[in-house]
């Protein structure tokens, strides 16, 4: 498989990011009754986007994670595959390697999916549980703690 590569996002990926955020994200909001505005698009893209990283695959742009890492917590703020790219495992790789890292460091991690978006199906076959929700998203929550305090006794 060709690697995966990340690098950190800037102000000149906004318009790559927004085009992404229009295709992956406007059926999902449309059908949570969330606004779909192009700034409340740009909003989004730009909340925490020091933590923003462009994914590439073969050289091509065609994603973006934004992950906020702490001691003991890796939150997962948002991830976005462009559709061409989707259903060839990428996301679950992805999201894999996340979950080998946080085991590796002792850590959880925690995300917030719109319950109309169909990537919640990725996040339960990998692991992730719903903790909590709210009127539009559900809050999940990978906690392998075998995994994790095993790798945190070990450091």
């Amino acid at each position: 498989m060709i690697p995966i590569v990340y690098r950190r996002a800037m102000e000149s990926d906004l318009t790559f990011l927004l085009d992404l955020r229009l295709k992956t994200m406007t059926q999902h909001l449309i059908a949570a009754a969330l606004p779909t505005t192009r700034d409340s698009h740009l909003q989004r893209i730009k909340y925490k986007f020091e933590h923003a990283a462009i994914i590439e695959y073969n050289h091509i742009p065609i994603g973006l994670l934004k992950t906020e890492k702490g001691r003991a917590h890796i939150e997962l703020i948002q991830i976005q595959i462009d559709p061409r790219y989707q259903g060839k495992g990428l996301g679950k790789k992805i999201l894999k390697d996340l979950i080998d890292e946080a085991i590796y460091e002792g850590k959880s991690i925690s995300l917030h999916v719109l319950k109309t978006n169909k990537a919640q199906k990725l996040y339960f076959s990998i692991g992730f549980e719903i903790i909590g929700e709210d009127e539009h998203s559900y809050h999940m929550k990978y906690s392998n703690k075998d995994k994790i305090l095993k790798n945190r006794s070990a450091l």
